[in-house]
């Protein structure tokens, strides 16, 4: 979807399609789903790791718009979250950390 000012604008359901191929990808690997926004690239990295370990430990699994970050956000809350999406219902805490120096977002699995 295009807003007026010709930006991308993220759909409700691109952002919650995105939020479980990523979620999958944490629970595949028995990790924390860490997003963390750039404002200067428009752009959000997403890594799946621990976040108790060192940034250094974190690999990066992929890079989203942020306007689908935001619409990710927006659907989601701190603390604890159930989320049916496509028939998949997903349990997990978002609560927040810093990766880099960065402020950054933790999906993690309950």
């Amino acid at each position: 979807m295009k807003s007026t000012s010709g930006h991308h604008v993220a759909s409700n359901v691109e952002a919650m399609a995105t939020l479980s191929e990523y979620l999958e990808l944490a629970l595949d690997k028995g990790a924390h789903l860490v997003m963390v926004k750039s404002r200067s690239s428009g752009t959000s990295t997403l890594y799946v790791g621990d976040v108790t370990l060192p940034d250094e430990n974190l690999p990066q699994c992929g890079v989203i718009q942020n306007d689908v970050a935001d619409a990710i956000l927006e659907a989601t809350g701190s603390g604890f979250n159930e989320l049916n999406i496509d028939g998949e219902v997903y349990r997990f805490m978002r609560f927040f950390t810093e990766v880099g120096n960065q402020g950054a977002v933790v999906f993690a699995a309950v």
